[in-house]
């Protein structure tokens, strides 16, 4: 029945090819055998296949998740959608239907020759599924809101092996708990996103000392704050040790919409004194190629997240805890650990409720708010236990003086957090419950929760 699907075994050189994981963590698992469908059709008889024999399985876009179990299985089935890459723009150029294996990097040069844009990620390696059904936080944020409240319409294959269209007026329940429910609902096959007019862009990457901190910190909480007033930028803050100096630095990353050089939002970053600079007008596919270097893959990796209200002194304060819990762990192998400081700016939170609206629980009164990715890269497993407890206890302790200082919010970004880290509750009691409540209406024999049992769970 799989005849158009490549099945694969361990041994085969199918199935190593397709064992590449942007986390040690995730290719360190053997699964069974990889299933690599061509199209929904195929899906549709693979996951009536698996549910008829009870089998376990996994699902992977572009596989960028941080922990064991994401995206891969050990001795089970993993769902390998890297065939599922089509990219159709509109005549009009108003929509972009892109299959579900699609990377961001692979897409985004077909988007910048037809001068058009997607709400999408800011890295290499990313995969369209993975980003947009957790969220999705775009240099176009500002203007447009998260990816998840830039898709049209999503191809799913449910747990029946049905495959529906879904989308705000055929199934308005499921097109909401798709907006930032992960994979607990079905697989989608293709997402036909949003797309609007973008030339080219400036920014790029500044690095400066760490004694600049409190300087980037005050810019972005400025920002923040006076996002409204050209909603055309985005920007991150990276504060990063460098075990090579035994030092840390401070790195900001700034995105324009715009071919602008120095736009007057960023001047309060652009004057901090910089010992590296990479500012330029270019396409966004030049823009993310220039993160590949920080973003590599075959390393163990951790992600973890917290959200706080948009507060200098607060930021400061939990930079300290960075570098305090940072002692325990400075020795560990290849070790590079960052924390990066990004906003959730008002106009990014006025978008989270077109289209009927999204899963996140966060609403125009929370902004703006700060989102806070603890990420760090090291390469010896026998270091993964007091890595695990230097994230715990930094997100622990900032947590708690967020809460001391009432500048905490409950959300967790689904994107960044870590295994161990409660998502869904995150959003709100009235959104989980109808979270739960939409899984079970659509996967009442729990097939993408209990058969497919990594990743973040909605119960």
């Amino acid at each position: 029945m799989l005849h158009h699907c490549r099945v694969s075994f361990p041994g085969s050189t199918v199935y190593e090819s397709e064992q590449l994981y942007w986390s040690l963590q995730q290719a360190e698992l053997q699964p069974e055998c990889r299933v690599t469908p061509i199209s929904a059709e195929d899906v549709s008889i693979t996951i009536q296949v698996i549910k008829s024999q009870g089998c376990q399985f996994a699902v992977k876009s572009g596989g960028h998740a941080c922990f064991s179990g994401a995206s891969n299985i050990e001795s089970a089935v993993v769902i390998d959608l890297s065939n599922l890459d089509q990219i159709n723009i509109s005549s009009d150029k108003t929509e972009v239907s892109v299959g579900a294996g699609t990377l961001w990097s692979d897409l985004y040069p077909v988007m910048d020759a037809a001068k058009n844009g997607v709400i999408g990620g800011r890295v290499v390696g990313i995969g369209v599924g993975g980003l947009t059904l957790g969220g999705g936080i775009s240099f176009h944020s500002g203007r447009y809101g998260f990816a998840c409240d830039n898709v049209n319409n999503y191809q799913v294959v449910l747990a029946n092996g049905s495959i529906r269209d879904v989308n705000r007026a055929s199934y308005p329940d499921l097109y909401w708990a798709l907006r930032g429910g992960g994979n607990n609902f079905g697989i989608v096959t293709r997402f036909d996103l949003a797309s609007f007019e973008q030339g080219d862009m400036w920014g790029g990457t500044t690095t400066s000392n760490a004694t600049e901190l409190p300087n980037a910190i005050e810019a972005l909480v400025n920002l923040n704050i006076n996002h409204a007033s050209d909603p055309f930028a985005a920007v991150f803050l990276v504060y990063v040790y460098i075990p090579s100096i035994e030092s840390p630095l401070v790195s900001f990353t700034l995105d324009y919409g715009k071919p602008v050089i120095n736009p007057p939002i960023f001047e309060n970053f652009t004057k901090i004194p910089a010992i590296f600079a990479d500012l330029r007008i270019a396409t966004l596919t030049s823009l993310i190629n220039g993160t590949e270097e920080s973003q590599p893959s075959g390393l163990r990796e951790s992600y973890w997240t917290l959200t706080i209200l948009n507060d200098a002194d607060l930021i400061n304060e939990i930079s300290k805890i960075f570098d305090q819990e940072l002692q325990n762990i400075r020795n560990a192998t290849n070790l590079l650990p960052a924390l990066v400081f990004q906003p959730i700016s008002e106009p990014m939170i006025s978008h989270f409720s077109k289209n009927g609206g999204n899963a996140l629980g966060i609403t125009k009164e929370d902004g703006p708010l700060i989102l806070i990715n603890i990420a760090i890269q090291w390469t010896d497993i026998t270091d993964d236990a007091r890595i695990i407890a230097f994230a715990e206890n930094c997100v622990a302790r900032s947590t708690t003086l967020a809460k001391q200082r009432n500048l905490w919010h409950r959300f967790l970004y689904q994107n960044y957090a870590a295994l161990q880290q409660d998502v869904f509750p995150s959003y709100g009691k009235e959104n989980h419950e109808r979270l739960v409540e939409i899984s079970k209406k659509y996967d009442p024999d729990g097939v993408f929760v209990r058969l497919q049992p990594g990743y973040f769970k909605v119960y």
